[in-house]
């Protein structure tokens, strides 16, 4: 089985490139703003790192963004994985999951965000399901939410 290979930087604005030609993606409004959203990571971000230094340090082991392919054809990636018990856990952005708290709704080029913050909304919930019927347990955490707090949840589930 080959192992996917992450796209160089050439490829990946070639693609992008190719996107906005179609019209599925809009034009960055400057080369900041486009640096900046590049940026943002999938993976390893703060809070992430941070609840799973927690959970290192109070003796649990798990594995980290380990695809999981569900019944039905459904792959999901959570965060964090604890395989034994089953329990999949999601540190969620507030922007990008659309935080009832601190999430908002886009102004600028708001024909792609909205529709793209709705997919996400919508493929968390998918996933809750297929893991939930799978005999997980899921657990939904928002970046702002304080460590301890973090912890806690997840521990209880454990």
């Amino acid at each position: 089985m080959a192992t996917p290979t992450t796209p160089s930087d050439e490829e990946r604005a070639r693609r992008r490139a190719e996107a906005r030609a179609k019209g599925l993606h809009p034009a960055p409004l400057d080369e900041g703003r486009s640096r900046n959203m590049q940026a943002n990571r999938r993976r390893d971000t703060g809070p992430e790192r941070a609840l799973r230094s927690a959970l290192h340090q109070a003796g649990y082991r798990y594995r980290c963004d380990l695809l999981i392919d569900l019944p039905g054809g459904v792959r999901v990636r959570p965060d964090i994985v604890f395989t034994k018990r089953l329990v999949a856990v999601f540190v969620d952005g507030c922007f990008w999951h659309s935080c009832p708290e601190h999430g908002r709704q886009p102004t600028t080029n708001a024909y792609y965000w909205s529709p793209k913050l709705q997919r996400n909304r919508d493929r968390d919930e998918r996933n809750n399901t297929a893991l939930s019927a799978a005999g997980w347990t899921v657990v939904r955490l928002w970046e702002h939410e304080p460590l301890e707090q973090a912890l806690d949840k997840v521990k209880q589930v454990l």
